[in-house]
């Protein structure tokens, strides 16, 4: 890993508008994303083509303009605001003789910087070797890059900047496997609290829109917040209890951005399944943003890529503070809530969203098979009134399997119920599955009581 440079990086930005003009909102974020990384901007160069130039991707005009502004201001590293490819990026270090570094190279940066687990780190590690493998092409030296930590040079490190393709695949082959191993350990734990039917929750949404602020409005736990981009990356998991005693399990998740790099969604997969495998989707968004439709577009083209676009979502504007907005629902003509405003840092409505989850998540059932005793002739009446049985048959004890849909806190309920076993459970997106021993083992003599 590289240290950080105790000053920053003097960098030039680059943004060009293709086939439109360049928005200020864009260029911005651009800049947030640089200052994050630790690069210090001292000047911004813009344009406007209607196609990216196939040498330079600005154009020779502009290249030859972005020399001279990189001259004049003693910059160290040029940013771009977009994905170049591997000559491209070596045609404009060549002429400009300095580091180049496209848009997803700074993303891949900040991410190195930020992950904290250990997987967190091999999936950057992954990311960044498969980048910079793409880059070592047609004899390209590597000591042209045998420099001081900075920007885009942390991760791998130099030494695997300094090896040849083989090596590169040698170390992406490492790293695949025990991705695959901690993957598999994951899924394992997962499976386990599917077994439990404990309803999910995971916070999405694009960088900074404040889910690590909500996460610690829920749960009271100490998240670390801070106003910059990708300010967490490794997920979080904690457990709260809703209104009416409903428990459930809330995750952390990483920000999304545009134009998000695909080896970096390709490489957190298994990071990401936290949100592929909620029960509900807590999309935040920031209500004081105006292109908050843009980014919430952006969140969704992500999750899709992740295969979470089916899971249920409950959209939390939060922010409403810098709106000088109360806390309100709004719900859909059929009476469901689909979005609650909140701020998160002053915790204003932080009481109606736990209502609202609780009552997101009433609504939902899943398949399950359970055993009752013979006895328990009003249970199986109280589930039928409900409607909530599919299915009778009976074991060779005198026992009653039934074939049931409950939302999860009604199953959680029921499974404590004395006497009663939930032999399979249906998790989001999974066949049924066996209940956990431990789930039927330590069922209490509470009675369940079905709303």
């Amino acid at each position: 890993m590289f240290e950080r440079p105790r000053t920053g990086e003097r960098a030039v930005l680059v943004r060009l508008g293709l086939g439109a003009p360049i928005d200020p909102e864009d260029l911005e974020e651009f800049t947030q994303l640089a200052l994050s990384a630790g690069a210090q901007p001292v000047a911004t160069v813009t344009g406007r083509r209607d196609r990216p130039d196939p040498r330079y991707f600005l154009g020779s005009g502009k290249a030859e303009e972005l020399r001279v502004v990189a001259r004049d201001t003693e910059a160290d590293l040029i940013l771009i605001d977009h994905a170049l490819s591997p000559s491209q990026e070596r045609n404009l270090e060549k002429l400009i003789e300095r580091r180049v570094l496209d848009r997803n190279g700074l993303i891949l940066d900040i991410f190195a910087q930020r992950a904290r687990s250990h997987e967190g780190k091999l999936e950057v590690e992954l990311a960044q070797l498969k980048h910079i493998g793409s880059r070592l092409v047609r004899g390209w030296t590597h000591l042209e890059r045998q420099r001081g930590g900075g920007v885009g040079l942390r991760g791998p490190g130099e030494t695997q900047l300094e090896t040849d393709r083989r090596l590169i695949s040698q170390r992406v082959r490492v790293l695949a496997r025990r991705l695959a191993k901690i993957k598999q350990q994951r899924e394992t734990g997962r499976q386990m609290r599917a077994e439990i039917p404990v309803p999910s929750l995971a916070l999405v949404g694009y960088t900074n829109a404040g889910k690590s602020t909500l996460f610690r409005a829920l749960t009271g736990e100490d998240a670390y917040v801070a106003n910059q981009l990708f300010a967490t990356l490794d997920p979080t998991v904690r457990r709260i209890q809703l209104a009416g005693g409903t428990q459930v399990v809330v995750a952390d998740t990483v920000g999304f951005i545009r134009e998000l790099p695909h080896e970096l969604v390709a490489a957190f997969q298994s990071t990401l399944t936290e949100a592929r495998a909620a029960t509900l989707l807590l999309h935040v968004v920031d209500a004081s943003n105006p292109h908050r439709e843009e980014q919430l577009l952006a969140v969704n083209e992500v999750l899709e890529e992740i295969g979470a676009s089916a899971i249920p979502q409950l959209l939390v504007y939060n922010k409403i503070d810098r709106l000088e907005a109360p806390p309100r629902i709004d719900r859909d003509p059929e009476g469901r809530a689909v979005a609650v405003w909140i701020s998160a840092e002053r915790g204003t409505g932080i009481d109606l969203l736990k209502e609202v989850v609780a009552e997101r998540l009433s609504r939902f059932a899943r398949p399950a098979r359970v055993r009752v005793p013979a006895s328990a002739g009003a249970l199986r009446s109280r589930l039928y009134a409900a409607r909530a049985v599919r299915g009778e048959s009976t074991t060779d004890d005198g026992s009653i399997e039934l074939a049931v849909e409950l939302p999860d806190p009604e199953l959680l309920e029921l499974a404590r119920t004395a006497g009663v076993q939930i032999l399979e459970v249906q998790g989001p997106g999974t066949p049924c599955a066996p209940a956990s021993a431990y789930l039927q083992s330590n069922a209490t003599s509470r009675a369940g009581k079905l709303r």
